[in-house]
Parts: C-alpha cells; structure tokens; sequence
C-alpha cells in the first residue's frame, strides 16, 4: 500500500524553495534567476525570491515557451520524486489546455531545422556554403 506523503510539515516556505521542490526548476537558483527575471507572479503580482508562499495561493510561472497556472496545495521544504512533486500544485483547466494546443501546434508544424543534429556533413557544409555564394 502506498503511503501518503505530509505536505503540511511547514505553514510558510519561500518561493524559490517550492518552485525547486515542486520540480519547476532544476536548482533553486535557476528558480531564483527566474523570480527576479519576473517569469513568476502571485496573485498577477512580480515577486521576490525570498517572499513566503502559503497553501491556497494561484501562481503563474512561464518556464520556456509554457505558461502554467497553478494553485498551491502543499509545502514541501524537500525535493521529492515528480509524482510527489505534482502532488504540490494543481494547474488550472484553462492552463491545461493551453499548454495542450502548444503542444499540439508544435507537432504539427515543427520549428524548421529543429530536426538537424550535431554538426553538418562534409556535403551539407558544400551545400551551405554553395547557397550562401550565390547571395
């Protein structure tokens, strides 16, 4: 039987911790760089690094191109497994399918050259170098 884990160990915990914690971010300081760069708001409001976050509270965070918005439902001062990690948050509806018809759109029409690999052949570098002459 599968234990439940206890996410009600600290009533407060700073907001870079628990973007780490909640697997956001892989290290509380690329969570932290994030926080200043204002890729993080609470409540629609840029915060710091340092502010303490309650359960209960509605965060959009952008990492990459998504835009998640969540809803806290548990503190954790530990970094845990991702499916204890997502046991943290609960994303919005409207977030989901956003992040869906995202997903979806870059399916179907893939950045160009997003499939190349490591560097050019021997022919491929001719070619790029043949293409770029006759400009």
């Amino acid at each position: 039987m599968a234990e439940t884990a206890d996410f009600s160990a600290a009533a407060r915990m700073r907001i870079d911790k628990w973007l780490w914690a909640a697997r956001f971010y892989k290290t509380r300081s690329l969570a932290a760089q994030a926080i200043s760069a204002g890729h993080v708001r609470l409540a629609g409001q840029a915060v710091k690094a340092a502010r303490e976050l309650q359960v209960g509270v509605s965060l959009e965070i952008a990492v990459g191109d998504s835009v998640w918005s969540v809803v806290v439902r548990g503190l954790n001062a530990q970094r845990r497994p991702a499916v204890e990690a997502q046991q943290l948050y609960e994303e919005t509806e409207d977030s989901r399918a956003r992040r869906l018809a995202q997903q979806e759109a870059r399916r179907l029409a893939p950045v160009p050259g997003s499939d190349l690999r490591g560097r050019p052949t021997k022919k491929a570098r001719r070619l790029i170098r043949g293409f770029n002459d006759n400009f």
